[in-house]
């Protein structure tokens, strides 16, 4: 029995449960928000025998800080809801992202009731914070948008300057997300709209934070610190290239280095932390050639940096806090690194992930274990460089989910932050004079791991178990053979070959491939596509296969099936499109593709119970905002789930009006099927929220497919035959492999682009009825495929080409 629970154990005063509240504050200021926590709860029971509703409140949201510093932001954001009287589907859990409209109207009408004491405006400001954190950047705005207007009535100067504050910290995680949009696109239009969503994001976010530093307000410090990270982590974006970095820059560093005295005001927690983040920033600086930065007050920044450390990790030994401690040492880590001090940095960083390692806090200890594979290579110590590389994905993958699900610093980043760790030891692992075959195994399962970190980026979903999808799928599964893996790194590509008895490698210079490759996507994108002559397109489909393919078929057989896992480099190319002078891959190969090995794996089971549904009209899901306003109607899905209902008589059938999303949800719910066809308009981004297939009444979401899905234990086959990668998305691909996640069939049948109605409903129809003849999903595309090739109206390969399967 703690002290608490023997104080308790007594009815308690006022007196007491005030104590153990201000004990909990000071607990947390020291770095202990465990103990904080446990002594919040304390209070709470004091104030719940009290019957002291508005202390019992206030004790959840007291406790919601120390969830917050200790990661646990679900259970913290179901502590707000619950003093908040909110309704607890607010919070976003793996299953469903919950940002949509009726969301957001029902926070927006409960906001303007709601807050009219100081402990509501407090509590609603930590959900923000909250949700923010957790991807919810829209509802954290409107959120804190709503706060402000209340704030003032409450007379609350430091809650407003918070409030402020946080507000600007949001505006950055939005520009962050618009920037990654933009990043992501090659199409002009979606660029330039990007461009300008980011640009006054950025620009709102840069005008809080000038207010607030210029400000006597306890705030001003945090605002100086964070307006020199957003302008740091910019320096050579276009998006901020009329914005004055060098001179702002320059200022905020005087106006810092002047007033150290300030973060006295912090807390000591904070203090410690602040004191890193300006270290880390002005080694920044200093490795950042574009930056320059003139009339420094403090010309020598390493050595600045150096002692802020060191005094800051001096007192985070004082209040014992060994996760403190551990950053303080990769931040001198880092520090060194800047100077050359490399064996200095070496044995910091390693300090670091011991103190890291003995309190499991594994999102530490994986990047210090990549910054000393990063040193061991350049110290030529190539196999420790191989198993600090290997156990920082080991690392990483412990609290992947976390990591991408809740800091939406990285979220909205990946490229940047978590991408280079794989394609950094995959490179080491494929190094020019390593021709060691367990090494290119290993290429093959961190490029796997990968592929499924990008699609649980893509979906901010938990952790994706791959091995989940065989757990619930109950029938015979066939590995694939013949497995082909291309692998983009910094100078060149990749190509393993992975075979029933050994692997093989093909190295291809990085400059050989981009031109054909990039020649090739400009061409199949456009929608003039099916009127460009062979001679066009045949230069770069020939060029691209004597790149990729030609090399490799002395390890493939003659003919039959391959697996293909590629990168996101490669994942909008149609494969079976590449042509060796005489005939496409599509004649010679049986082809699918996937994120790994197991998810090519081939099923065998019979078609059996089918729903076939489409939309055929324009319906009112036309005209919500995520829909591209150029949709035309699809006469010719009408014929096609005709065509299916033909050859499987006992599929249930919703075509137009009856295809809502509630009969959709009853029929799947009612039944158990082994395919579902749904031929509607539907688009593939790299952006979650503009991934969706129509029906009648609303689009259908990724996250939608997954709630409606899950439970489903033997869907064998999701086909959506009137779908499209969203134009100049080079990452689009991961749109379908989201959807093949969520949806839990063993394959996807998807078109990267809008195909002609009439050679698809044909293409479908052949389809089903070589499935009927008992092949396997990939033979029976492939036949389908071919049946248009062959013919006289459809042999041009924009009518075949663009459908792919993905998985087995």
């Amino acid at each position: 029995m703690t002290n608490h629970e023997v104080i308790l154990a007594s009815t308690p005063s006022l007196q007491l449960a005030q104590s153990l509240t201000q004990q909990g504050f000071s607990q947390l200021e020291e770095g202990k928000p465990e103990t904080a926590l446990e002594t919040w709860q304390s209070a709470y029971q004091a104030y719940k025998k009290l019957n002291n509703k508005q202390g019992m409140n206030g004790s959840l949201i007291n406790q919601s800080l120390a969830l917050q510093a200790l990661g646990s932001y679900t259970i913290a954001c179901e502590a707000l809801t619950q003093a908040l009287s909110l309704n607890k589907s607010i919070c976003p859990d793996s299953l469903q992202k919950p940002t949509n409209s009726s969301q957001l109207s029902y926070l927006e009408s409960t906001l303007q009731n709601s807050i009219t004491e100081d402990f509501q405006l407090i509590g609603f400001y930590n959900l923000a914070n909250v949700l923010r954190v957790m991807g919810e950047p829209e509802i954290s705005y409107v959120i804190l948008q709503q706060c402000l207007t209340s704030a003032p009535q409450l007379q609350n100067r430091k809650i407003q300057d918070n409030l402020l504050l946080n507000l600007a910290n949001t505006e950055v995680i939005l520009y962050n997300q618009a920037k990654s949009q933009y990043q992501l696109t090659d199409d002009f239009t979606a660029q330039r709209k990007a461009v300008i969503l980011a640009k006054s994001q950025f620009v709102a976010a840069q005008k809080i934070y000038q207010k607030l530093s210029n400000s006597q307000s306890t705030v001003s410090l945090q605002a100086k610190l964070n307006w020199l990270k957003l302008l740091l982590d910019n320096t050579s974006s276009p998006i901020s290239q009329d914005v004055p970095i060098n001179e702002s820059v320059s200022h905020i560093i005087n106006d810092i280095l002047a007033r150290l005295d300030q973060f006295s005001t912090l807390s000591k927690i904070e203090s410690i932390y602040g004191k890193f983040k300006l270290s880390r920033n002005l080694i920044n600086i200093t490795q950042t050639p574009t930056l320059k930065i003139r009339q420094l007050t403090s010309p020598n920044l390493q050595s600045v940096a150096l002692s802020l450390s060191q005094e800051a990790l001096a007192d985070a030994r004082d209040l014992n806090n060994i996760r403190a401690i551990a950053y303080g040492y990769g931040t001198l880590g880092k520090i060194y690194t800047a100077t050359g001090e490399l064996s200095k940095a070496e044995n910091s960083y390693y300090q670091g992930m011991l103190y890291a390692q003995s309190v499991q806090a594994w999102d530490i200890v994986y990047q210090w274990q990549w910054e000393l594979a990063r040193l061991s290579q350049v110290s030529g110590k190539i196999e420790q460089a191989n198993q600090f590389y290997a156990t920082a994905i080991k690392n990483l993958d412990k609290v992947r989910s976390d990591v991408l699900l809740f800091n939406s610093d990285i979220q909205f980043a990946f490229q940047e932050k978590v991408e280079p760790l794989y394609r950094e030891y995959i490179s080491l692992l494929l190094s020019k004079n390593n021709s060691h075959k367990k090494y290119y195994r290993q290429a093959t399962k961190i490029q796997e791991e990968l592929n499924f970190a990008e699609v649980e980026n893509f979906l901010r979903c938990g952790k994706f178990a791959e091995n989940a999808l065989d757990a619930r799928f109950n029938h015979e599964l066939k590995d694939l053979g013949y497995i082909a893996y291309f692998i983009k790194l910094d100078d060149r590509v990749e190509v393993l070959v992975r075979t029933p008895q050994d692997i093989y490698r093909h190295t291809i210079d990085l400059k050989i491939i981009d031109e054909p490759l990039t020649n090739l996507f400009s061409i199949i994108q456009k929608s003039e596509f099916v009127k460009t002559e062979g001679y066009t397109f045949l230069t770069y489909s020939q060029a691209l296969y004597q790149i990729l393919i030609q090399p490799i078929k002395q390890y493939l057989p003659s003919s039959g099936k391959i697996g293909f896992v590629l990168d996101s480099y490669f994942q909008n190319l149609p494969l079976d499109m590449l042509h060796d002078g005489q005939q496409y891959l599509l004649e010679t190969y049986i082809t699918s593709v996937g994120s790994s090995a197991k998810q090519l794996r081939q099923s065998l089971l019979k078609p059996a119970s089918t729903l076939a549904s489409g939309v055929s009209q324009i319906g009112p899901s036309f005209s919500n905002s995520i829909v591209p306003k150029d949709l035309r109607p699809l006469p010719q899905v009408k014929l096609e789930i005709e065509n299916i209902k033909k050859a499987n008589p006992s599929t249930i059938t919703l075509l137009d009006s009856e295809f809502t999303y509630n009969r959709f949800e009853q029929d799947i719910e009612n039944n158990s099927f082994w395919a579902i066809h749904l031929s509607s308009h539907a688009q593939f981004s790299s952006d979650i929220d503009q991934t969706f297939v129509l029906t009648w009444d609303t689009p259908l979401t990724v996250n939608d497919l997954k709630a409606l899905l899950q439970n489903k234990n033997n869907l064998d086959l999701l086909v959506l035959s009137a779908c499209q990668t969203a134009k100049g998305d080079r990452r689009s691909f991961l749109g379908i492999a989201g959807i093949a996640a969520q949806a839990g069939a063993r394959g996807v049948l998807a078109s990267l682009w809008l195909v002609d109605a009439d050679s698809t409903a044909q293409l479908m129809t052949q389809f089903y009825d070589e499935l009927n003849s008992g092949v396997t999903k990939a033979e029976a595309l492939r036949a389908a495929k071919l049946s248009l090739l062959k013919s006289d109206k459809y042999f041009h390969p924009y009518y075949w080409s663009a459908f792919i399967l993905v998985g087995g």
